[in-house]
């Protein structure tokens, strides 16, 4: 299965942090709303679900297979739950996807790389730098390397860069 990782930052490389200062930009919630309806799925992490579903329910992603990762069990109709970032893999292999997405948080993004099951990045840049943040990153003293696929404006200065992984 591909796993495409989706993520927004700042200009300076950290987790862009929306906040009401500096609200999630447009433009990144359409890119993300386009590549959850091209997978059909998305995977996310506990904090960030409970965030995305204190905006309220998005018509976008009714359809869609969302797989929530936490290590606590999770009972929510029309979610499914996996305790691993394999077991997200898993269901949704199980519900005939070729493609999955994933979208959020740092330490979800971060166990996903660590086990080797990233095959691309689409990192979204909006113009704000933040001070010290959250990244993306692999275990001390690996790395890995990456092809540039591809780069878009999505404009109001988001810039988007599309990166295929290696090995």
């Amino acid at each position: 299965m591909k796993l495409i990782l989706w993520a927004t930052l700042s200009a300076n490389g950290n987790y862009a942090r929306a906040t009401l200062e500096n609200p999630p930009r447009p433009q990144a919630l359409q890119d993300f709303e386009k590549h959850a309806k091209a997978a059909g799925n998305f995977i996310v992490g506990r904090a960030t679900f409970e965030g995305f579903a204190a905006r309220g329910p998005n018509p976008a992603f009714a359809s869609m297979d969302t797989v929530v990762v936490s290590r606590r069990p999770l009972s929510i109709p029309g979610v499914l739950s996996a305790t691993s970032p394999q077991g997200a893999i898993e269901l949704l292999r199980e519900r005939g996807h070729a493609t999955a997405l994933l979208s959020g948080g740092e330490r979800l993004h971060n166990a996903f790389l660590a086990d080797g099951l990233v095959d691309e990045l689409v990192l979204n840049y909006v113009p704000v730098i933040e001070g010290q943040g959250l990244s993306i990153h692999l275990p001390a003293g690996t790395h890995k390397a990456a092809t540039l696929q591809g780069i878009a404006d999505l404009g109001g200065g988001v810039m988007q860069m599309r990166y295929g992984l290696i090995g």
